[in-house]
């Protein structure tokens, strides 16, 4: 009987422990910006913006002028706007507003216990939402979101008519894909890999299928360009092509940059007159007088 209840309390703890390792491994230390656009001559202000359950985004407003569209630029995991700063400077230089977010949980905004993709998307929308309330402006907008951030506009945009243009940098195919991949490096047993990932979706409150990128880029009514790194070593570039084949009557466009990793915003800036050409072809601003070159596909 003693060797049966301690049995059962070692199973009980065993479970009891369970979901604190989980939330733990995904858990996100904000990383603060330490700098700002002015150390590059721009001119900004520090917006607050709100988002779900009371919460508040920080945000970077970079204005060109009121009556120009606006891009949403939207960074991964334990990313911020900062990071995201390099990417966004060509549209800026293209004559472009640009509202740089921070997610729940990241950088300088509001914490919000757990963040997940359809968090992120809940951000983008709510960023969104803010900038069509404002009395100024033409509420032409383009969202931008790298890795789980680009799954995120990918998710918002396949909800919403109202945004003009959609480019998603280095997004996942699947979520189940992606988790499959970082557990397996974690070297996390192979045989509780299914109760994570269906313990996951319990707690974000969405089946993987209904928010994966390979799905939701097919309900998006706007143009939509993919860019993916060709050295990418945390998500393959196969993913890419994976989510562009799901939808061949879509016609999604995608830009390979074979010298590109995950996180080298750096690099995808090198290849904006691609980006900027994008969004000239599909009527959001003039022609790309930007240098820059790529592989499209």
């Amino acid at each position: 009987m003693t060797y049966l209840i301690g049995s059962l309390l070692v199973l009980a703890g065993a479970l009891a422990a369970f979901p604190v390792s989980v939330h733990l491994m995904f858990r996100v230390p904000p990383v603060l910006e330490r700098g700002t656009p002015a150390e590059l001559g721009l001119v900004y202000r520090e917006v607050r913006i709100p988002t779900v359950r009371g919460k508040r985004l920080y945000a970077w407003w970079l204005t060109v002028d009121a009556a120009a569209p606006t891009v949403i630029v939207l960074h991964g995991w334990r990313g911020n706007a900062e990071l995201m700063l390099p990417m966004a400077l060509p549209f800026h230089h293209a004559g472009m507003n640009v509202l740089l977010v921070d997610a729940r949980n990241h950088g300088r905004s509001d914490a919000d216990g757990f963040s997940s993709m359809p968090r992120f998307a809940e951000d983008v929308g709510r960023a969104a939402d803010w900038l069509k309330a404002q009395p100024w402006g033409n509420g032409t907008i383009v969202l931008l979101g790298h890795s789980v951030g680009a799954g995120a506009v990918l998710l918002e945009a396949s909800r919403r008519d109202d945004i003009a243009a959609v480019i998603s940098v280095a997004a996942f195919a699947h979520p189940e894909w992606m988790m499959r991949r970082y557990l397996r490096w974690r070297r996390f047993p192979e045989i509780l890999i299914g109760v994570v990932l269906r313990y996951v979706e319990w707690v974000i409150g969405h089946p993987f299928d209904e928010i994966a990128p390979m799905n939701t880029a097919c309900r998006v009514r706007a143009p939509v360009l993919l860019v993916h790194g060709g050295r990418d070593a945390t998500v393959p570039v196969s993913d890419a092509y994976a989510i562009r084949d799901r939808c061949p009557e879509r016609a999604l466009r995608l830009l390979v940059i074979p010298e590109a990793g995950h996180d080298r915003a750096e690099v995808v800036q090198a290849h904006a007159r691609e980006l900027i050409g994008f969004l000239a072809e599909a009527g959001v601003v003039g022609a790309p007088n930007v240098a820059g070159s790529g592989r499209p596909d």
